[in-house]
């Protein structure tokens, strides 16, 4: 597909124009709340060695809103060092005003991350104007090829297809992570858009849909726990082997519905634990889960352990 109006700026031909599964990789921590540093290089390290194409630090699922500034830009610089190139490494920004992100984003630059994620101003809900004005202002200042998070669901800002059209002569923005819950948007904005940006899914459960739908990447949460399987779906789906991929999908529903949760930190923090790649610590206020609520997710986590596919011959 390509670009339909020509009134739409093209993309910077020497911007990158990801693809894949890009993990929002959860942020390690000791029993006292500490950032685990040993820790989160043994999972970085993990998912690329299990054929992740990014990573994206200091998300949700990276518990941003309990980190200060100084410590995201530490698990930025976990990242960066266990990648060393290999996959690009891009930090999120979560910040509450404009002011404090743009901070964020000249210090991820000097440390060299290849992108941001950017998401909209926390708190506060911006009306189109504002949240547009966010976007650009972050974006000159960061100099960095950046995905914008369009999550109306959690964050009450919605940039809608007419809205990323406008934003489409700002140079650095190439990709959106699309977290509005409704498939229709996929391609909503490919008809107002052609491919002027990569799409990526942000809601674990509709991964099969979108792909299916011309997204270029997931934007994945149980990929912490299970990366082989998610870069198994997004290459069947790219291979348009579209029988197979639906059974690894059926097989991870209960699993990615996980994700989908205001408790997707706890839930997927137990999916790694049980299975042997992490640990429940989590950054006050939140707790692990406990009682019927843990047994609940356990269950769910145990049975997708339990009837893992075997992906051994796929590819």
């Amino acid at each position: 597909m390509t670009d339909l109006s020509p009134t739409i700026p093209c993309a910077r031909a020497d911007l990158p124009r990801w693809t894949g599964v890009f993990p929002a990789v959860t942020t390690k921590f000791k029993a006292n709340e500490d950032l685990d540093i040993a820790e989160m290089e043994r999972h970085f390290d993990f998912q690329i060695q299990n054929g992740v194409h990014g990573l994206v630090t200091g998300g949700s699922l990276g518990e941003a809103s309990t980190l200060t500034l100084e410590e995201k830009l530490e698990v930025a610089a976990t990242a960066l060092r266990v990648s060393a190139g290999r996959v690009p490494v891009l930090a999120n920004v979560s910040e509450t005003s404009t002011r404090n992100a743009i901070r964020y984003v000249e210090a991820a630059a000097k440390l060299g991350v290849q992108g941001l994620m950017l998401m909209p101003a926390v708190l506060y809900p911006a009306d189109t104007r504002e949240a547009m004005a966010n976007v650009r202002t972050i974006a000159q200042a960061a100099q960095l090829p950046i995905m914008i998070y369009n999550n109306p669901v959690s964050y009450r800002v919605d940039l809608k297809p007419e809205d990323m059209v406008e934003l489409a002569d700002c140079e650095w923005l190439v990709a959106i992570k699309e977290s509005t819950d409704n498939i229709r948007r996929v391609t909503d904005l490919r008809n107002a858009l052609g491919t002027r940006y990569q799409l990526f899914i942000g809601v674990d459960d509709l991964s099969f849909e979108a792909l299916a739908l011309g997204c270029e990447g997931l934007l994945a949460g149980l990929c912490d726990a299970f990366p082989a399987e998610t870069v198994a779906l997004y290459k069947l789906m790219q291979a348009k082997r579209y029988d197979e991929a639906l059974k690894i999908y059926q097989w991870f529903m209960p699993l990615l519905h996980l994700d989908v949760s205001a408790k997707l930190v706890q839930n997927i923090k137990l999916a790694e634990a049980m299975a042997g790649v992490g640990n429940e610590h989590v950054r006050r206020p939140r707790l692990p889960l406990v009682g019927a609520e843990r047994e609940r997710v356990a269950t769910i986590i145990q049975r997708g352990l339990d009837t893992r596919p075997d992906l051994s011959g796929l590819f």
